[in-house]
Parts: C-alpha cells; sequence; structure tokens
C-alpha cells in the first residue's frame, strides 16, 4: 500500500443564525475580513490585503450582520472601522473552536489513516 503521509485535512467551520445556512453565515471569509480590520483599521484595506474588491467585502460583512442581527464592525467613515464587541467575541470563537476543531481532526485522522 501507498503511504498517505502526505494527506492533510482542514476544518471548515460555519457559524449560522437560524435554519437557513446560506443567509448571514460567519466562516472563513467574515473572520479574514474581520481580523484584518482589528489589524489594519479599515475593511478596505483588509479586503485589498487579500485581494477582494471592497463591494464585495462590504456585501459579506453586510449580509452576516443582516442574518445575525447585529453589526460584526462599526464604520466611523473616513477614519476607518473597528470590531464591535460581537464581532471581536464571535471572530475570537470562531478562531479558538477552527484551531480546536482542526487539532482534534487532525490527530483523529492520522489515527484512522496514516498509522493504521
Amino acid at each position: 500500500m501507498k503511504s498517505m503521509k502526505h494527506i492533510d485535512l482542514q476544518l471548515r467551520l460555519t457559524f449560522y443564525s437560524g435554519k437557513q445556512v446560506e443567509s448571514g453565515t460567519f466562516g472563513k471569509g467574515v473572520s479574514t475580513l474581520l481580523r484584518g480590520v482589528e489589524k489594519y483599521g479599515s475593511l478596505n484595506a483588509s479586503a485589498k490585503k487579500i485581494r477582494m474588491a471592497y463591494s464585495k467585502a462590504w456585501r459579506i460583512v453586510k449580509e452576516t450582520e443582516a442574518g445575525f442581527g447585529f453589526n460584526l464592525i462599526d464604520r466611523n467613515g473616513a477614519r476607518g472601522s473597528e470590531l464591535t464587541p460581537e464581532g471581536k467575541k464571535l471572530l475570537e470563537a470562531y478562531e479558538e473552536l477552527e484551531a480546536l476543531g482542526n487539532d482534534f481532526l487532525a490527530a483523529k485522522f492520522k489515527e484512522l489513516v496514516i498509522d493504521k
């Protein structure tokens, strides 16, 4: 049997509100944008860093905010943006759960596939 040590996995974690997974989801894209807002102080700068159009970034964030029923970002016009307390809390929870999930699943995958 050929070795499978080169195979890896990645968890795709999504938060959503209600029963509709399609609208207002919080996943990797939103988390990346919010982390950029926190780092660069601007949604526009965050979008540019990941080569995403500002209009798309704005739409994604607005859809998520509408689905969740609260703002993730406080927009201060020309002065930039910052995360709301809810946005910061969701971002931190997302990143922690993603890391825990990845660690657990990587170990379980190794046990089930690599070490067998």
